[in-house]
Parts: structure tokens; sequence; C-alpha cells
């Protein structure tokens, strides 16, 4: 499971990005050595392969699997990719393609889900049976993890609770509402537009008429600027719904928040105090919490999934006997 030790060989993990590929070697779950990083070569599959063949070769022993983090999510459906800021492996069936020009196994799954898995294995949801991974940073997205294992098994949806429409209607502003937003993904009124980083702008400016980043926002409601505690006070009603519901839903018992906007704690306070009064289950200990695998949570993912990978295999001959 999750806490293999790694007797499998070792796996080549990558955690790739629309500008860099993240490397490394993961002797097992917690024993991960990472490489330099590189350019991700957006537009050029050959490149792509060859960036990812180069570390690979260069691995201490042959390597058993090859597992990839990656800003994209597999259509479950039809097994490619849909990665809007690396064209040259968006549409593909990245999986298939890697394995016959690797010559190796090979898992892929969304970085969020990665960030998820690392947080129920080893960071703040270890020891609880459901885990919801949140993201707050550039984009709002998530990954679910249920006793151990991804409800992602074979790419799929599950965790993008940033995208579809939400009501935007702030009761705490008389007369006025926040705009639905247009969002990446083609829609208005996702909570990637609303709440995410640039959101959080967006409301500031929508209700202020100034334009600050994040952090200045975040910087000035921590010193008690009103202004910036108007801003906070709507988006954390407008985020805090949607949390309670997605906890009434999945039944998750925590949720670490990674991204940008988790570095914030007063912030974190206070979605975790308001998304508490609004679930069904009453909870005693503090259930939205920052993440604690800061580093490189994509990197340790990805070889979770890959020793898990391997374990199956192994199983597989036993179930047949």
């Amino acid at each position: 499971m999750a806490g293999s030790s790694g007797a499998g060989g070792v796996i080549v993990c990558f955690d790739i990005g629309g500008t860099t590929i993240k490397g490394a070697y993961a002797h097992g779950p917690q024993e991960v050595v990472p490489v330099p990083r590189v350019p991700t070569p957006i537009d050029d599959f050959d490149e792509f392969v060859r960036q990812l063949a180069a570390v690979i070769k260069a691995a201490p022993q042959k390597p058993s699997c090859v597992a990839l983090s990656i800003a994209g999510i597999v259509d479950p459906d039809i097994n490619t990719m849909i990665v809007a800021n690396i064209p040259c492996i968006h549409g593909r069936n990245l999986v298939a393609d890697l394995e016959r020009l690797l010559k190796l196994p090979v898992v892929v799954a969304n970085d969020a889900d990665c960030f998820a898995l690392t947080e129920a294995t080893y960071g703040a949801g270890k020891g609880h049976d459901i885990v919801f991974g949140a993201i707050l940073g550039s984009g709002v997205g998530g990954g679910l993890v249920v006793r151990g294992e991804l409800i992602n098994q074979n790419g799929g949806y599950a965790g993008e609770w940033g995208h579809g429409p939400i009501s935007a209607i702030q009761a705490g502003v008389p007369a006025r509402s926040v705009p639905q937003f247009a969002c990446g993904c083609g829609q208005t009124g996702c909570l990637d537009a609303i709440c995410s980083a640039r959101g959080l702008e967006r409301i500031h400016h929508h209700l202020h008429s100034r334009n600050l980043t994040s952090l200045e926002i975040i910087d000035c409601w921590e010193q008690g600027n009103e202004q910036a505690e108007k801003t906070i006070s709507v988006y954390v009603d407008l985020l805090t719904g949607p949390l309670a519901v997605l906890v009434n839903l999945t039944g998750a018992s925590l949720i670490p928040v990674g991204g940008g906007l988790s570095n914030a704690s007063g912030l974190i306070k206070r979605l975790d105090e308001q998304t508490r009064a609004r679930t069904l289950r009453k909870f005693r200990w503090p259930l939205v919490v920052p993440a604690q695998a800061r580093v490189e949570p994509g990197l340790i993912g990805a070889a979770i999934l890959g020793f898990q990978r391997l374990e199956q295999a192994l199983e597989m001959p036993k179930a047949e006997a």
C-alpha cells in the first residue's frame, strides 16, 4: 500500500508543470532524491520524451516504473490527457505513448491528486480515512483520498471542485454582488475564478476599485485594514459554503490546504471556523488546516503511486493462482 518500503526497486518520478520538469529517484515513498530541474518543452513531444529518458538513463539502477505528477487530467473514458499549458501532450494517450517509448511501466496522475495523496499518507491527513486535499493558489483544485488510495485510480475529474458556477451573491454587502467572473474552463462564476488568488484580487478591485496583489491584500488584512477585512469577509463567505458541501458529500474528516494562500495562517483559521459552522457533522478538531508536506508533494505523491503500482503487479499472480 501507500506505506511501501520500496522493495520493488527505484522508481523515477517526475513533477511536470508548464514551466519546469522536476525529476527524482525514489527508493521508497519517503526516500525521494531530486535531480536538477529542466525547462518543460511544451511544444515538442520528442524533446519532452528525451528529457524524461535522460533522467531515467542516469538512474542509480534500472528503474521498475516511471511515475508522473502532472498539471493536467487523464480523461478516464479515452485515456487521453487534458493539459492546457503543455500542448505537446494535450490529447495524447500519454501512458501508452511513454510506455512504448521508454520501455517501462508508466503511471500518470494529476498534480493536485498527488498532493492530496502525500498529505493523506505522510502529512496533516495521516490517520484519517477520508482526506480531501484542497489547493488555493493561482487556481482552485484538489484531490480525494479514501483509506490511502486516490478515488481517481484511472484518471478522472474527482477533486476538481474549482469548476462549476456557484452563487456569488454576498449577503454581507447590501445591494451588491460579486460578479460571475469568467473562468479559464469556459464557464463563468467558478470558484477557480472567484476564490483563487486572482479571484481574491478581483473581489478586492470590485469592492474597492483598487488593484492589489493577493499577498498585499492579506498583508493589509493582517494589519487591520478595513477594506481588506471586507474583502476577506466576502472571500471566506463565498468559499466556505462550497467547502461545507464538499465535506457533507465526501465525508472528509480533514482538508489540508496547499497553494500560495495556504501560507496565510489567519486566513486558514478563519476558513476552518466558518466551514465547521456550516457542516452537518460538528467537528471537535480543526477541519481546514495548512498542509504539512511542503517539500515536493508532487514527487512524493508520484512515488507513492509508483510503489502502489508495483505492489499491485506483484499481487496479480497470487490472485490468478
